[in-house]
């Protein structure tokens, strides 16, 4: 895609802000007179948002995966995605097509990674929730290759929200369906480069692998937390159907449907980063689904951690083309609002010297419980700290830190992105940006170089509007006022993005900038 004139922009950008924001989401919803049924399953489009010298440089450009390849030449839908099937050339003869079902029998994801921007060493991948995932070049957004994690460690399913550490290694976690020895989560850690300059994932090395409840339902999981010395995986009640993904092909079932709320408990395992042993300690609470983590750390022996729940799985539904064309005629109607809720986990409780029902929680600034069972187990209940915001983000600095803020997208109803909002969890409290007719994107908080407070920064978000006298633009906030500051307009069309991440200049490919849109500022 190409933005051949230049873009305006209004207000100053920090000088201080250079660096380039990755953005990725879907971008191509028809090949041919094919379509596809679900949002998440359009065609990747990566964007780039580089801010240099207190100007803004865009460009754009298809993730050119092997499923883009394969529609593109066939001119329609040929790769089966989340929410769409994809069937046999129709002038196959019965043999060829009895064969390719055979062949789906397990299967053989898409890699149309259109949900994230990960860092493995000094490499960039689009990655979704598959086993493949594509490098990237973060200055011209080419496609570099596509690279399977099968090939690295026995991994069916990844998740696309990593973590970073200090050090620049890189944290991640997975699901091997075909283990000999029973379906596991695995959780893995990928160093940081080093003076041989190989790619990050060769040397790859497993931190642990926690068997799942069940060998038919294994819990869906979309991100996991971190602190200092624990990992943290929710095994909650939205689960994947083995048996019917087996045979999802032949049935002619997407594997979105495959995927089921059982309202069952919610199993809370806690891993040691170092030793990859799980605590002895059963951890439980009330069904719910969740998607994405806030943040995760230790304070006076407890791990406090916060979620975005949902009461059920109706996101994904609401998320189907059909649907969403549904919501824009009838904008009363309303899913369960995400809600924000802390847990918190005593670790260094003595269970053998309290009696049963005894809430172990002795943090002051919560209303969470962990109160013992007679069984042993701890009984998990949250602290609500805001209800309607999704896509959450923290200054990263404070990952696995005790943080106050956390930024989101705020949905006023249906999965609409309305507002973008900072929650301060200490007085909650939250301050936001809106303005009619915009639809900003998932919030990216960027720090000032010699920040001391933890909100000393900006928050980037990309917007577009419904209002076509309106156009799309990067949205520059200051992230402890949560006034604007600057945007820059941009004269092309931008698409609804989901996730990606903000590279600061100096971890950037040392070659010539030839952006495809340059803002200049507006007076």
């Amino acid at each position: 895609m190409f933005c051949p004139e230049t873009c305006l922009f209004v207000g100053t950008i920090p000088s201080w802000l250079q660096g380039t924001l990755l953005r990725n989401g879907p971008g191509l919803f028809s090949v041919g007179d094919t379509s596809y049924n679900h949002w998440f399953d359009g065609m990747s489009l990566i964007h780039s948002f580089t801010f240099k010298d207190g100007e803004v440089h865009y460009r754009s450009k298809f993730l050119k995966s092997e499923t883009y390849k394969k529609n593109i030449a066939a001119n329609r839908i040929v790769v089966t995605e989340f929410g769409t099937m994809a069937y046999p050339d129709p002038c196959k003869n019965i043999f060829s097509k009895a064969f390719t079902y055979l062949l789906n029998t397990i299967p053989n994801f898409t890699d149309n990674n259109l949900v994230n921007i990960i860092r493995y060493g000094e490499d960039y991948y689009a990655a979704s929730e598959i086993n493949f995932i594509n490098q990237v070049n973060p200055s011209t957004l080419e496609t570099v290759g596509r690279v399977n994690y099968r090939n690295h460690i026995a991994l069916n399913l990844a998740t696309a929200h990593p973590h970073y550490d200090e050090e620049g290694n890189t944290y991640n976690m997975g699901t091997s369906i075909m283990a000999m020895t029973g379906l596991k989560y695995v959780i893995f850690k990928v160093p940081a480069t080093d003076k041989e300059k190989m790619p990050a994932l060769k040397k790859l090395e497993q931190v642990c692998s926690i068997p799942a409840r069940s060998n038919l339902y294994p819990s869906y999981f979309h991100s996991f937390g971190m602190t200092e010395n624990y990992i943290i995986f929710v095994e909650q009640a939205f689960k994947l159907d083995i048996i019917r993904l087996a045979t999802a092909y032949f049935r002619g079932e997407t594997w979105g449907r495959c995927l089921n709320y059982d309202k069952d408990d919610t199993l809370f395992h806690l891993i040691d980063r170092k030793t990859g042993k799980a605590v002895d300690t059963k951890f439980y609470g009330d069904a719910f689904v969740v998607f994405h983590h806030i943040n995760a750390y230790e304070e006076n022996g407890h791990v406090v951690f916060d979620l975005i729940t949902f009461k059920d799985a109706s996101l994904y539904d609401m998320f189907y083309m059909e649907n969403m064309k549904k919501e824009i005629q009838e904008e009363g109607k309303t899913i369960p609002p995400p809600v924000s809720q802390r847990f918190v986990i005593p670790i260094n409780a003595d269970l053998k010297e309290v009696p049963g029902g005894t809430n172990l929680v002795k943090l002051q600034d919560t209303s969470a419980t962990a109160v013992l069972q007679k069984d042993g187990s701890l009984f998990l209940t949250p602290d609500s700290l805001f209800e309607g915001l999704e896509l959450p983000g923290i200054n990263y600095k404070y990952n696995t830190k005790k943080h106050r803020y956390f930024y989101g997208s705020r949905m006023d109803w249906s999965p609409k992105i309305t507002k973008v909002t900072k929650v301060d969890t200490v007085t909650r409290t939250y301050m936001e940006w809106t303005e009619k007719d915009c639809y900003p994107s998932e919030p990216v908080f960027v720090a000032s170089p010699d920040a001391v407070d933890e909100d000393d920064g900006v928050i980037l978000s990309s917007v577009v509007s419904l209002n076509p006298k309106k156009p799309p633009f990067m949205l520059v906030l200051d992230a402890k006022t949560f006034q604007e500051i600057a945007r820059a307009s941009i004269n092309a069309s931008v698409h609804l993005d989901l996730h990606g991440l903000f590279i600061h200049e100096k971890s950037q490919l040392k070659q010539p900038l030839e952006p495809t849109s340059i803002s200049k500022r507006l007076v």
